[in-house]
């Protein structure tokens, strides 16, 4: 049954609206913050806590909360028919308590129409939204109706449209290609169903119906690589985006596999492929490979203030994952670039929770959030968010 959101929102009583200025000025400046990937809905010590590291905004996700349907928010990502008024109370409830503690928000969606999250899809991709253009349709109509319910909240600081989409999978391009590989693919598959920025467009545009003014963010291919915009012929029609890639390169050495290799992958030192070329990691290699999407912004007029390294990150429990953020977060503060961290106590997942001591291991994490335990996990010292923090005050 389809809801009706208008409706549902005047009966929340939502806050005073924001002045329509401050939405993008507040992008003017660098901001950094957090990832907020939680299964649990956080609350006003939660904000308070990330507040307390420095952080100005967190990019928080409500598709692992629990919702009246199947997908939270969406209802059924088969097939979108309105939002459950309940799940939409249970965000805004999250939006006021961010704004209690001072915290700008972006949202962002795991799963949108027609492209469920993997992990709440029996691990399996979902790809319908980029072979059938109807879930183009519904996912318009889902950020029409989220735009309206949220556009004057004053803790909302940007719509980040879809996490890291993949409409390039599958269909002939590899994951590190080259920006002249990548810009020959984009030219074949150029209004099809994989064109992402013919995605963003109509999904804009409904967004644009009711709101105006928010900023937009929107994620590059290919999971966010900081390569995806290559190919891109230009920047989005509308004036209010922020352009968003994630950093975990090179994955084989900042993800959980390489905690069980003996030695570890070590940074500097690891090598990986870049495009056609086999490099081996150290600050010069990060800057060179970083540079890709702000070459890309430069190139297609898009200032530095509306790019955004929406995450990166590596295991806690890597040895080289201080040496490998702060040379991210030298690279990020040198362009003055915006950035956000992941993650931020996340509840289901330990490995990039910077404030646990080395000595928590995961069994211990798991052992204590399911007897309810979490509070007792030891927390300091946490030399890893020292990193972060410390990049916040330059």
């Amino acid at each position: 049954m389809k809801r009706l959101i208008a409706a549902a929102v005047l009966a929340l009583g939502l806050a005073t609206p924001v002045c329509s200025a401050d939405l993008i000025t507040f992008w003017d400046t660098p901001q950094y913050g957090g990832n907020s990937f939680n299964e649990g809905i956080p609350d006003e010590a939660y904000f308070r806590a990330l507040k307390a590291t420095g952080a100005t905004w967190v990019r928080l996700t409500f598709s692992k909360w629990k919702g009246e349907g199947r997908d939270f928010l969406i209802g059924n990502a088969d097939g979108y028919k309105g939002m459950p008024a309940g799940d939409l109370a249970k965000l805004i409830k999250c939006l006021d308590a961010a704004q209690a503690a001072g915290i700008k928000v972006v949202v962002v969606p795991l799963s949108l129409p027609g492209d469920r999250w993997s992990q709440q899809n029996e691990g399996k991709m979902d790809d319908r939204l980029w072979k059938d253009r109807a879930y183009w349709d519904q996912s318009a109509a889902f950020w029409r109706d989220l735009a309206m319910a949220l556009k004057d909240h004053p803790a909302v600081a940007g719509y980040n449209l879809i996490n890291e989409p993949t409409p390039e999978k599958g269909v002939g391009l590899d994951e590190q290609a080259t920006p002249e590989v990548r810009q020959a693919w984009y030219a074949k598959y150029k209004g099809t169903t994989h064109d992402l920025p013919g995605f963003y467009e109509q999904v804009i545009k409904a967004v644009r119906a009711v709101d105006p003014v928010t900023p937009v963010m929107v994620d590059g291919g290919w999971y966010a690589n900081a390569g995806s915009f290559s190919y891109w012929p230009s920047k989005l029609s509308d004036d209010k985006v922020l352009y968003a890639f994630h950093m975990y390169e090179p994955y084989e050495a900042t993800s959980s596999p390489n905690l069980k290799r003996k030695p570890q992958l070590r940074y500097p030192g690891v090598e990986s492929w870049m495009g056609t070329e086999k490099v081996t990691w150290n600050k010069a290699v990060m800057t060179r490979f970083l540079a890709v999407p702000f070459d890309w912004a430069k190139t297609h007029d898009v200032p530095v203030n509306r790019m955004v390294a929406a995450e990166f990150g590596c295991v806690r429990q890597w040895v080289d994952c201080g040496a490998y953020m702060n040379d991210v977060l030298d690279t990020l503060n040198g362009y003055g670039a915006h950035w956000a961290f992941y993650g931020y106590r996340e509840d289901g997942w330990d490995a990039m929770d910077y404030e646990l001591a080395p000595s928590v291991t995961q069994g211990q994490f798991y052992y204590l959030r399911e007897q309810g335990k979490a509070d007792q996990l030891k927390r300091t010292p946490h030399p890893l968010l020292d990193v972060i923090t410390s990049h916040m005050k330059k």
